[in-house]
């Protein structure tokens, strides 16, 4: 189990660096400060049917700043149902609609439509968690953007107040494909979080923490970097 927990630590966070390319000038980059807000909320539907206790629904909402803390830049809004095959793998269909509206560019409106797995592994120092997510990202007219994610996140209570969590997680996106407005294929970006959580009981959670998100630009010519202070609101029902 640690050569498996090793592993994905150094496949996730080996994610930050950016990819290799042929000889040339470096890619150039920016650096931002901010913040994202999240709440999300997910359970099984058997408090409507006991007969759909396997069937649940994920509902989550982001508000994304940038600009040293004072520029709206984006928000997020998903849903998605899922069913669990087992106590420790679910599978999903989701719907994202991501707004945006960057400094001195043109408002945007992605929608995106995807199948996605999570597969949770309780340890005796923790919890694994692994998420993928195939999206379809619809950006403008008829150009479809292909990207999977993979995230791999870890809570380990701590043992003197169980109720306080140590968290890290970090997810990685690809892009299959070239697209006029959603760049070329290959590496698209990484975010890396490190925080703390609090149960207030086995229904609601709260996390804080910093972000990293490392972005390459649509032509990988060059990229941008955003410190981030990051606070979550989990409800389980």
């Amino acid at each position: 189990m640690k050569k498996l927990l090793a592993l994905a630590m150094i496949m996730g966070f080996g994610a930050l660096a950016p990819p290799a390319t042929a000889a040339g000038p470096a890619p150039t980059f920016v650096e931002d400060d901010g913040s994202w807000l999240q709440m999300v909320g997910e359970g099984s539907l058997k408090i409507i049917d006991p007969k759909l206790e396997k069937t649940r629904i994920w509902l989550e909402g982001q508000s994304r700043y940038d600009g040293d803390f004072s520029h709206w830049y984006q928000g997020m809004v998903r849903a998605a149902v899922g069913y669990s095959l087992t106590e420790r793998l679910t599978v999903w269909a989701g719907y994202t609609w991501l707004p945006t509206q960057n400094i001195g560019k043109s408002f945007v409106s992605q929608q995106d439509v995807w199948p996605g797995l999570r597969y949770v592994l309780p340890t005796s120092f923790g919890t694994l968690s692994l998420r993928t997510l195939v999206e379809s990202n619809f950006l403008q007219d008829s150009n479809v953007r292909v990207r999977p994610r993979q995230m791999v996140r870890f809570m380990h209570p701590l043992q003197a107040e169980p109720r306080l969590s140590l968290i890290a997680w970090d997810e990685f996106f690809i892009r299959l494909n070239d697209t006029p407005y959603g760049g070329q294929a290959g590496f698209d970006q990484n975010r890396a979080f490190a925080g703390l959580g609090w149960s207030f009981n086995k229904n609601v959670r709260t996390e804080l923490g910093y972000m990293n998100q490392y972005v390459e630009n649509l032509t990988h010519t060059s990229d941008t970097m955003r410190h981030l202070i990051m606070g979550s609101v989990f409800i389980n029902f």
